[in-house]
């Protein structure tokens, strides 16, 4: 694609970024085909090809966002199913990140929008206040189908609709400490305790812990981790992300000063994707663009690290017909599609994949929230899928794809770490019934 910046605009880094990925699109479309707002609306508008037009646009003639703009941007799930997609490398992750940067610079949202994003900024990346709201939440169930009807309350809506019904207590293991392995030492790693999957089910990261030291890997919580910042970064706020950033690569600097680590266990995929992008993140920020690249490259999914070691012979081989979801930010933000199947596969799972599996659930950090009604569809088509599969239990890797997928399916849905878990002798994990340890066929 040719770009006309003037050499002032390309002074600026994230212009110059910005211009080199955009040169790279030669506007074949096809990334139309595989991204989930295009097929569902139909609007090229709504595809990775026309918001890069908008983009281009926009950034070129140094114009602040407008209503157009914004609209066609915030319908974007960042999926990434068009960079799997595109065969002329089209990194349009850090393209319409810097456009939302951009919006939320120049652009003034309406009141209640502005409200509501900084609401879910100020408590989803904080495990107290997010456990505080959704306590609260039960108070404001009885008032879903009112804020239903007016349009600026139905983030408000989708929220509640959300919310557990139930909290987990807080898990002591989240706590920052040293887990040892069990038996011979066969390494040491740090694991992300997060924010709103600690809250939602603090048993993913526990049975990630009780597998690994079983293995013989010594898991390490640091202190003054939290989260990831990709919350806020896909909303545009930029300082934030990177003071989250800051604080992460910090608290596992620090661990790497004190003993070494193997690897930085990621539990949610979500999460590992803007995690494995600190080194590009905080490229500019000289007291930390070698200390976050590092630790960007130590970042492993669970399954990631699993298949890279020796596991031994599963204790159980539970012989059940699961539904693999991958992730977007699985399948697509980091490309790690084989592993977690063959790891099922290998502990004795049968494992079936849903057509359109490259289609995203509608999750999407905060999108179900802000974007409710086309997360619906995307949610019911994958739930569709998914179930056609004849499957007893949904598996996947990322905590906003099991309340997404939950809040619809039949299936019990789990992250894949405990089934693994329970294949390589820990509990069967809550929520699937004895009736589905046999193949629904």
């Amino acid at each position: 694609m040719q770009t006309n910046f003037s050499a002032a605009q390309l002074a600026d880094p994230d212009v110059a970024e910005s211009e080199k990925i955009l040169r790279k699109c030669v506007h074949c479309g096809f990334c139309t085909a595989t991204c989930p707002t295009y097929v569902t609306l139909g609007n090229e508008l709504d595809s990775p090809r026309g918001r890069i037009y908008l983009i281009k646009d926009m950034l070129e003639n140094g114009r602040p966002a407008d209503k157009e703009i914004v609209t066609h941007i915030d319908r974007c799930l960042s999926c990434l199913a068009c960079m799997t997609t595109c065969p002329s490398g089209v990194n349009y992750m850090h393209l319409v990140d810097h456009a939302r940067a951009h919006i939320q610079e120049t652009y003034r949202r309406p009141l209640p929008d502005r409200l509501t994003r900084a609401l879910l900024a100020f408590v989803l990346p904080y495990p107290r206040r997010f456990r505080a709201a959704l306590r609260l939440a039960k108070l404001g169930r009885p008032f879903i189908g009112l804020f239903e009807k007016i349009p600026a309350l139905k983030p408000l809506s989708a929220m509640l609709k959300l919310a557990p019904a139930s909290i987990p207590t807080a898990s002591p293991m989240a706590s920052p400490g040293i887990h040892p392995g069990q038996g011979i030492k066969r390494g040491r790693v740090a694991i992300l305790t997060g924010c709103a999957q600690s809250v939602l089910d603090p048993g993913i990261n526990d049975t990630t812990i009780s597998l690994l030291t079983r293995l013989g890997v010594e898991v390490v919580v640091s202190p003054g981790e939290g989260c990831c910042g990709a919350l806020v970064h896909h909303m545009g706020r930029e300082e934030a992300a990177l003071a989250s950033a800051r604080q992460n690569v910090d608290a596992w600097t620090s661990l790497l000063s004190q003993g070494g680590l193997d690897a930085i266990i990621i539990t949610a995929s979500g999460c590992g994707t803007t995690i494995k992008d600190y080194g590009f993140m905080l490229r500019l920020d000289p007291a930390y663009a070698d200390k976050a690249a590092r630790v960007s490259a130590l970042a492993k999914d669970i399954t990631e690290y699993l298949a890279a070691i020796d596991l031994p012979e599963p204790v159980r081989k539970p012989g059940t017909v699961v539904a693999y979801h991958s992730a977007c930010s699985m399948q697509h933000g980091q490309k790690i599609i084989r592993q977690p199947k063959e790891l099922l596969a290998k502990a004795g799972f049968i494992v079936r994949e849903p057509r359109e599996g490259h289609l995203c659930c509608g999750s999407a950090g905060t999108y179900n929230i802000l974007q409710s009604e086309i997360s619906a569809r995307l949610r019911d088509r994958k739930v569709r899928n998914i179930e056609a599969t004849g499957a007893s239990i949904v598996a996947t890797g990322n905590i906003g794809c099991i309340t997404q997928i939950a809040s619809a399916a039949k299936l019990p849905v789990v992250h894949t770490i405990k089934l693994l878990d329970w294949a390589y002798g820990g509990p069967k994990p809550e929520g699937v019934a004895d009736e589905t340890l046999v193949a629904a066929e």
